[in-house]
């Protein structure tokens, strides 16, 4: 991490755990109480809770320097937004990758009218120097209005059959809800999933487009910026 400072002072466990921690619990769909016992069967004992606040105090900044660490996205946008139950209200989970598979952002809303849509645009436009070539979406008409006064110039694509390679991508944030037994509020959800999104796509390498040799190579080089963004390396 980009720090003049050691973030993991003060902490019992060296940083080569607590990244191992949060990669474990971000990468696959697992549980606090199954990274915990991952980490014991390598002789490392600790609390499920420890693990929880090593995912709110580190994983943040993790996910954030992956994001600064990333090659700039594609040109071509695929929107689209989920449903999801939180304490029993309707909420939407607004979602954007580019046509290499990068996730850019994720946005959890109560709304799908037009003020979400533009909320969720200026939300993936912020910090960027380019806009999007292309827009896919489905035929949710907020994207077209929000389009019209953000947008202008992209060219927009709608239809109910171009987003569905991109409606998978939505699968493991279903996993992981389940698995979490629902999210307990909106601001819970999207402090998860700004968290766990730029992880988990980290290491998604679309491994049927590589070879193994090339495949071996990405993974490496996801590693080694993996250790590079935890600052791992600066502590060893």
């Amino acid at each position: 991490m980009s720090t003049t400072s050691n973030p993991y002072r003060g902490y019992r466990f060296p940083a080569e755990i607590i990244s191992q921690a949060v990669w474990l619990y971000h990468s696959f769909s697992l549980s606090l109480r199954e990274v915990k016992l991952i980490l014991a069967a390598r002789g490392v004992i600790v609390s499920y809770e420890t693990i929880r606040e090593w995912s709110l105090r580190f994983g943040r900044t993790y996910a954030n320097s992956l994001t600064r660490r990333r090659p700039q996205p594609g040109d071509k946008w695929f929107l689209d937004e989920v449903f999801a139950r939180i304490r029993g209200k309707l909420h939407y989970l607004w979602r954007a990758v580019d046509q290499h598979g990068n996730v850019l952002d994720v946005l959890v809303q109560i709304g799908r009218n037009k003020k979400a849509a533009k909320r969720f645009f200026c939300k993936l436009l912020k910090g960027l120097c380019y806009v999007p070539r292309v827009l896919v979406t489905d035929r949710l008409r907020s994207y077209g209005a929000a389009k019209c006064e953000i947008l202008p110039g992209a060219d927009h694509r709608q239809s109910r059959y171009l987003n569905n390679r991109y409606e998978v991508s939505h699968q493991p944030m279903r996993r992981r809800d389940r698995h979490m037994r629902r999210f307990k509020s909106a601001r819970h959800a999207q402090q998860f999933l700004s968290t766990h999104s730029p992880i988990h796509n980290h290491f998604q390498l679309r491994r049927h487009r590589l070879s193994a040799n090339e495949h071996r190579a990405a993974r490496e080089h996801s590693f080694a910026t993996w250790r590079d963004a935890t600052g791992v390396a600066l502590v060893e």
